[in-house]
């Protein structure tokens, strides 16, 4: 049994307002060759399908040209997919049991009632059943019927309600069992904050959404998606495969691809990563005005420019905008850094003078006479 694995598409995302289509069609049209060539017998799709929960037309026709193109291309093949945080669960679950006629598996919503299960999809090899288990995004309180709530009427959290969830799942491990899912799931013994975050990711706030792991146990591989760089929670079968294509700048020259997984008898499993490369690089690119106009590109550039002094260019956007037609921002690399660790005596009066000379120790004397006359302009305002 072979499969692919991805997740994370967004299809309709803009980067900095740049329309990224062409590039994710550019990507889309990779993924179709590696399945002709390799031939697997599934692919799945681990959730985040579009970027919004409303997309628009021209996303909705983007998506349907790569899953009749897969179609096309892999004929006998099995595709599933789930919804992640980014998609609209019921929009993307209409049609599910047409689509199953198919042997395309589209899966919007989370079991919700007592008599609900999660989807489970058996293929057969010569090895016998491989058992794919496909939960879409899952917030405690869509399935708080199915695990009740607590103590005080709360609903559990992240961790315990998927744990309640995956265990009432009757699952055979003699068999071989996949688990698809689009979650944050934290390797044992790490720490949420320690876990490298792009730009692009939705974070909540104290990371309540986090799940350890351990869950995880009773499948052969998890395909995993939510995290947008490829990592593994702590197993080399439990793996977030990222996104195919940069959705920020934090992602700027990540290698991305498609994670081949290849089962024959239970135990023996193996991964590949075939590379994806996109059409224009995301790219952090340093140096001084002079230095930075003679590297010019097609690729989506954050420019971050190094001059110490100040730079009297009038059309210095213009120029740069010329040599670099993809910009997605400019930023200026600044030496002075505000002291924020200045202690200060609360019994001392400070005017605002001598306070802005407190944070910003380094001024010169002609910067003193300037800040000493934009605080006394404001003052007499």
């Amino acid at each position: 049994m072979k499969f692919f694995h991805l997740s994370d598409l967004h299809i309709g995302l803009k980067l900095f307002n740049k329309d990224l289509s062409e590039d994710q069609k550019y990507i889309f049209d990779q993924i179709v060759e590696y399945a002709k060539s390799e031939n697997p017998d599934a692919v799945v799709i681990a959730g985040d399908i579009y970027d919004k929960a409303v997309p628009s037309a021209e996303a909705v026709t983007l998506f349907d040209d790569f899953i009749s193109a897969l179609t096309s291309a892999i004929p006998n093949a099995t595709i599933m997919m789930i919804s992640g945080n980014h998609d609209s669960a019921p929009r993307v679950n209409v049609f599910r049991n047409i689509l199953k006629n198919r042997s395309i598996y589209m899966i919007g919503q989370p079991p919700q009632t007592k008599d609900e299960y999660i989807e489970k999809v058996t293929m057969v090899d010569s090895y016998g059943n491989v058992n794919f288990y496909l939960l879409p995004f899952v917030k405690p309180s869509m399935i708080k019927e199915i695990t009740g709530v607590d103590e005080k009427g709360n609903n559990f959290t992240y961790d315990e309600a998927l744990h309640k969830l995956v265990e009432r799942e009757n699952i055979d491990e003699s068999e071989r069992n996949i688990f698809v899912s689009h979650q944050f799931y934290l390797p044992v013994g790490k720490n949420a904050d320690d876990i490298d975050r792009m730009e692009s990711e939705i974070v909540t706030v104290g990371n309540i959404d986090c799940v350890k792991a351990d869950v995880l146990q009773p499948f052969d591989y998890a395909a995993l998606g939510h995290i947008h760089k490829p990592m593994k929670v702590g197993s080399e079968f439990y793996r977030y495969s990222g996104t195919p294509l940069a959705c920020s700048v934090s992602e700027a020259e990540q290698s991305k691809g498609i994670i081949v997984v290849e089962m024959k008898e239970k135990g023996n499993v193996k991964t590949e990563v075939l590379p994806l490369n996109p059409l224009r690089k995301v790219r952090i690119i340093s140096g001084t005005l002079s230095e930075i106009l003679k590297m010019g590109c097609d690729d989506y550039v954050t420019i971050i420019i190094t001059d110490k002094e100040d730079l009297d260019v009038i059309d210095m956007q213009d120029r740069i905008r010329h040599e670099f037609p993809n910009l997605l921002e400019i930023r200026r690399d600044i030496e002075r850094k505000i002291d924020y660790n200045a202690e200060f005596n609360p019994d001392e009066a400070l005017n605002p003078y001598e306070l802005c000379n407190a944070f910003l120790p380094d001024l010169t004397d002609e910067e003193k006479e300037l800040l000493r006359d934009v605080i006394n302009d404001v003052n007499n305002a």
